[in-house]
């Protein structure tokens, strides 16, 4: 099931003021929505060219005016003018300014965070980060099995064991991703173990989990993170096997430090990623001592 979420513009998770232009922002999953303003002689070529550099702007915009009229300059001539309840989608490669005395109020779902990249240096931050993905395996059948009720209580038992878990191992949860979910660790070994202790307090209620490691550089955006390292470590996840626990090669590579054991995987290509990534399983320390 999706998560559900709900934000307003009354709160913005950023607000950005530049000459003649006011916006605010909100994340909201992958998609970052802006409700802009611009005033009455306002024009891209005069009042964000100087800061961002470049002839026209190489941003894609979609959007909606809600009040007042936006033109739009194309470099063969063309203009054209939008007003309120068009919807826009404007190519890379134009001019845009507010037409006539009247501020113009646009929503925009699309070339939001490119535009603004440029004035938002303090809002988002790249770290080293360690990655945990967890899901349920057959995760649709066992609700259709059980039916909803039970399936729902079953749920909301196993991630208040999770949160248990993370809170032992210094995890801090990020989101839920469905049946899952995606957390930060301060190093790999933490997020290991506790890997392996959500894959036993899962196995007590007749359930599987596949897990999935990785270290990697992150982007920190309000309180989600975004960047290829995500992904990766979401295609690891997606290629262990019920109660595996899959790394990367470096998450391997750091955790041996700590005596951890790994039984190699092989090359896998992982869908969307160019080439092929060694991946290894983690042998819990109860599964060694029991060998």
């Amino acid at each position: 099931m999706a998560e559900r979420a709900r934000k307003s513009f009354r709160a913005p998770d950023q607000v950005v003021e530049l000459p003649l232009l006011r916006a605010r922002l909100v994340e909201l999953g992958e998609l970052t929505l802006a409700i802009e303003v611009v005033e009455p002689g306002w024009r891209w070529s005069e009042h964000v060219r100087p800061q961002v550099g470049g002839e026209w702007c190489r941003v894609h915009h979609v959007g909606v005016v809600l009040s007042g009229r936006l033109g739009i300059r194309f470099p063969d001539g063309t203009e054209v003018v939008y007003g309120p309840e068009d919807v826009f989608d404007v190519p890379p490669g134009h001019d845009g300014y507010t037409v006539g005395d009247e501020p113009c109020a646009q929503l925009t779902w699309a070339g939001n965070r490119p535009f603004f990249a440029s004035f938002l240096l303090g809002s988002a931050s790249r770290v080293l980060a360690t990655l945990l993905f967890t899901d349920l395996v057959d995760s649709t059948a066992t609700a259709a099995r059980l039916g909803d009720l039970r399936w729902r209580e079953l749920l909301a038992r196993h991630f208040q064991g999770v949160r248990a878990e993370l809170e032992r191992y210094g995890g801090r949860e990020v989101k839920t991703t469905g049946d899952g979910l995606l957390a930060t660790f301060d190093g790999p070994g933490q997020a290991l173990r506790c890997a392996a202790a959500i894959g036993r307090i899962a196995s007590r209620d007749g359930l599987a989990v596949r897990a999935g490691v990785h270290v990697g550089e992150v982007e920190i955006v309000g309180e989600d993170l975004r960047g290829v390292a995500v992904h990766e470590a979401q295609r690891i996840m997606a290629a262990a096997g019920p109660g595996e626990i899959l790394v990367s090669e470096l998450t391997r590579a750091l955790a041996l430090a700590s005596g951890l054991e790994f039984e190699d995987r092989g090359a896998h290509v992982l869908k969307g990623l160019e080439g092929e990534r060694r991946l290894a399983a983690y042998v819990s320390e109860e599964e060694a001592a029991a060998r």
